[in-house]
């Protein structure tokens, strides 16, 4: 296993995973539980948990190579039946290496039925120098189902000076409800390019970030309460980046833009612990994988 990975994190590498992971979730004797579960590798899930109850299944998802290379194609489906509550996170950040030519590609489908929510919190992603990677995200919401989801991107391995000087990222999320689009996010950088100094795009930063919530009315309240946990941590001298927060259709959407994941990742918490408090009537509860 550790000669196959060394082989997969060089730039000669030509194979590629065609990884896959299917998950089902239900309502059983008001708890919700993992009913259905197929992976092939190098996909896979860990056991669930239930810190704060049996109504909430908390799963993390492991990618068992330890990094995504070109020409892998990973594909995550995942559907909550009725009424369930799930959030999901990964064991690792995740790493994207760098690739000659080949594209690596991860597809994720959602589907959320009436009533269910799902709380999708992945640790970083790290796109290394030379990567060639593309995302999609697709969720859809039935009526009454939330999303709350986030994505915090670093590009290069600033920590030891590396800049995002070649390759390719692409991450594309939908949210639909009924045919309607309620959020449609299409990013993408070109390594090297002018939008890694444009104030239009990292304005020099290292690591961006974005924060949903899609399937609630948003009060213009509420919105000021987003705003006001990033002030009052800039004008404490606790942050250092940039950040913005609108209002979706049928939701909220903060933007980070700076140096730190760390940064990154304490604020959507707080964004998530307010909101979770507000819609569903739960302090965030912080995923047991992250505290090992």
């Amino acid at each position: 296993m550790e000669l196959e990975q060394l082989d997969r994190n060089t730039e000669n590498w030509q194979g590629g995973w065609q990884g896959s992971l299917q998950l089902e979730f239900a309502l059983v004797d008001d708890r919700t539980q993992l009913i259905h579960n197929q992976s092939k590798a190098p996909l896979r899930v860990q056991k669930s948990f239930y810190p704060e109850g049996t109504a909430v299944c908390h799963t993390a998802i492991l990618h068992t190579a330890g990094g995504i290379v070109g020409g892998d194609r990973l594909s995550t489906q995942i559907d909550l039946q009725s009424q369930t509550h799930v959030l999901i996170t990964t064991a690792t950040a995740a790493k994207i290496y760098r690739s000659k030519a080949l594209e690596a590609n991860q597809t994720i489908q959602i589907q959320l039925d009436r009533g269910a929510c799902l709380e999708w919190l992945p640790q970083e992603t790290i796109v290394f120098d030379g990567a060639n990677y593309r995302q999609n995200l697709q969720i859809e919401l039935a009526d009454h189902a939330c999303w709350m989801g986030w994505e915090v991107t670093r590009f290069g391995r600033s920590a030891s000076g590396e800049r995002f000087l070649s390759g390719n990222w692409r991450s594309h999320t939908e949210v639909w409800q009924h045919g309607k689009p309620l959020w449609l996010d299409r990013q993408s950088l070109k390594g090297g390019s002018d939008l890694i100094n444009s104030p239009h795009g990292l304005a020099g930063y290292a690591v961006v970030g974005s924060f949903a919530l899609v399937g609630r009315d948003v009060s213009d309240e509420l919105i000021d309460r987003v705003r006001q946990l990033w002030r009052e941590k800039c004008e404490a001298g606790e942050y250092l980046g940039e950040a913005g927060v609108t209002t979706l259709m049928s939701g909220v959407l903060c933007r980070y833009r700076g140096n730190s994941s760390l940064e990154a990742r304490q604020w959507f918490m707080d964004v998530w612990h307010l909101l979770r408090l507000f819609y569903i009537n739960r302090p965030a509860c912080i995923p047991r994988i992250w505290q090992m």
